[in-house]
């Protein structure tokens, strides 16, 4: 049940957040997040602050999908050893840098309407072939659930995994804030609205993603329990990828090795969308604010800020395969909750204020930004997801000061804090 808290934690997030600053950040009419903060601000030290967030956040988001494109290869090739999972991780990783470089952005938005035409209807597919074998009886299924698990009923009782202690429930707090702030801050979904033509448009997409997502989420729950009762927790765990393989071994469970082999591919299509989108923007970031504003402070051709584009993705590329195979045996949805709040922290705060407060100065945006990013990425760093545990990225090390292993609940406010504190000591 708390599993099925992170998909409403995204559901919120496009109801409220992106609602609210979609319309806003397509009127400004501009090409990236550095460019809407950077409007009404001193470029060079806006700019710098937001691309370095941009590609902060490009970062943690990545590590999620390639760890995931590692776990899905490495579950239907049989490959359980840590050196065949590295260079699984590896091929990929290549494969989907040669994409971007050829299929660029136009590439990227065709996958992505293909991958979501599929996700829903592989997801439907699965959703009601599992309801069938319960004879349409939610009920059945979350018995049938229940009594393949460990925690008998508790699993699907609120608290199972967030309400076991008084820490535990803060910690669902952060991250709860985490989600439902962060997405309005993902560079890769803001440069979506800086392309649709109107803003009505921008509002059309709003409400048709809010749709096609609260959908989604609502077979995911069938989808979660599903392979609760049909495939078990104990094969789920011993699988490659651990959790992240409940949907494919849910697929061979109902259709065999036919619709493992969809689902995969569904899978794989949505990684291979999501990564191609992080690596466009990422570079796009590097290229556009950092080499092309910051450095030739204007001063460059368009042709060349495309060639520094391109190597900018190779080498981001490059970077999310290291990061992937250090992350392999992470949990998918907890590495994408930290890049949310990276997100709601850095790039959230600076949106708001600039699209909404007159007294908004350079100081607060850059205070704002730094100080979010810094908190985030730093209490990350000293939470119980680096170190301190078993599950831990680093689990024979033991520098896990920071007790909650989502920084939102501190870093956020504190983001929020300095924008302000930065603009009312600044008379510029």
């Amino acid at each position: 049940f708390d599993g099925f808290l992170y998909s409403i934690g995204f559901l919120v997030a496009w109801l409220v957040a992106l609602l609210l600053v979609a319309e806003l950040l397509r009127n400004t009419g501009k090409f990236t997040m550095a460019d809407v903060l950077a409007f009404r601000l001193r470029q060079r030290p806006v700019r710098t602050a937001a691309a370095i967030s941009t590609l902060a956040v490009s970062f943690f988001y990545l590590l999620a999908q390639m760890a995931g494109a590692g776990g899905l290869v490495n579950l239907l090739m049989g490959i359980s050893g840590s050196l065949g999972q590295s260079i699984t991780i590896a091929v990929v990783g290549i494969i989907m840098i040669v994409y971007v470089l050829v299929g660029g952005m136009k590439g990227t938005t065709w996958v992505q309407i293909i991958k979501a035409a599929l996700l829903i209807a592989g997801a439907a597919l699965m959703t009601f072939w599992v309801l069938s074998k319960y004879g349409f009886n939610f009920s059945s299924l979350l018995g049938a659930a229940a009594d393949g698990s460990p925690l008998g009923d508790k699993l699907l009782a609120p608290g199972a995994k967030y309400g076991k202690t008084t820490l535990t429930k803060v910690d669902f707090i952060s991250l709860a804030m985490a989600l439902v702030l962060g997405t309005a801050g993902l560079p890769h979904v803001l440069m979506r609205f800086y392309t649709v033509p109107t803003a009505k448009a921008a509002r059309k997409s709003v409400v048709w993603a809010i749709s096609l997502i609260g959908v989604f989420y609502l077979f995911s729950l069938v989808l979660g329990f599903g392979a609760a009762a049909l495939v078990g927790p104990e094969k789920i765990l011993s699988a490659p990828g651990k959790e992240n393989s409940a949907a494919p071994l849910l697929a061979y469970e109902l259709g065999g090795t036919l619709l493992l082999g969809f689902i995969s591919a569904v899978a794989f299509a949505t990684i291979l969308a999501v990564v191609a989108g992080l690596t466009i923007t990422a570079s796009a970031s590097f290229a556009h604010d950092i080499y092309a504003s910051v450095i030739k402070k204007g001063k460059v051709s368009a042709d060349k800020e495309v060639r520094v584009a391109r190597i900018a993705a190779v080498v981001i590329g490059l970077v999310a395969i290291i990061g992937g195979i250090l992350a392999k045996n992470q949990n998918i949805a907890f590495l994408v909750a930290l890049a949310f709040a990276v997100a709601a922290s850095a790039n959230l705060p600076t949106i708001i204020y600039s699209l909404f407060w007159k007294g908004f100065t350079t100081r607060g945006a850059v205070w704002s930004i730094y100080g979010g990013l810094i908190s985030s990425v730093g209490l990350i760093i000293f939470s119980p997801v680096l170190s301190g545990k078993e599950s831990s990225v680093i689990p024979d090390a033991n520098f896990d000061w920071f007790p909650l292993a989502n920084p939102g609940l501190v870093s956020i406010p504190l983001a929020f804090f300095l924008g302000w504190l930065g603009s009312v000591t600044s008379k510029k």
